[in-house]
């Protein structure tokens, strides 16, 4: 899938573009470095490895699971500059419930491309709506934007909060508001 060549090819004229000497020992090499970067950072384009939000056989449970501070990176599809910060994910079971580690990879997994965080999110709680068929979920993402931060408005540490909300979480303002309290609540 991914045309390292091709890759290399559009660095070293980047690199040319800015003035920059390609043949300076500290840039010579970086084409390949980038080539090789993208193919980690950018695997997210890539179908996934093994099926996501595999559900647990055997297993039943109804009351709310939430995972909260799961770090991210992604790439912002319109400066190509990283976006980073914390997603918490929760949702209400309807029977079907995943291994803990499925709702990170799941992220990780769309996050691992260029992105706008707010189709990250709904990305996520759509997964989840279509895979566990829960009696709802909650997607909460807050992200710093490079391109916000070192460029533009240049107001480093401004964070972004986006929010994507499904089935029971959207119908009863008393769940969600558990949910976000829940989310909200600072470790003692």
């Amino acid at each position: 899938m991914f045309d390292k060549k091709k890759i290399e090819e559009g660095i070293r004229l980047f690199l040319e573009g800015i003035g920059e000497d390609i043949r300076r020992p500290g840039i010579k090499d970086t084409p390949k470095r980038i080539a090789r970067m993208c193919e980690e950072i950018f695997r997210g384009l890539l179908p996934p490895e093994e099926d996501l939000l595999k559900c647990i056989e055997g297993e039943s449970h109804d009351e709310m699971v939430l995972i909260k501070n799961i770090p991210f990176y992604s790439i912002c599809e319109h400066h190509l500059l990283p976006f980073f910060g914390y997603a918490h994910i929760a949702y209400i079971p309807d029977g079907r419930i995943v291994g803990l580690s499925e709702l990170p990879k799941a992220l990780d997994y769309f996050a691992k491309r260029p992105q706008v965080q707010e189709r990250l999110t709904s990305q996520l709680a759509n997964l989840l709506m279509e895979r566990l068929k829960p009696k709802g979920c909650i997607v909460v993402i807050e992200a710093e934007h490079l391109c916000m931060s070192m460029r533009g408005i240049k107001k480093p540490g401004c964070k972004t909060v986006t929010s994507a909300v499904r089935g029971i979480f959207r119908k009863s303002q008393t769940t969600r508001q558990e949910a976000l309290e829940l989310i909200n609540k600072k470790e003692d």
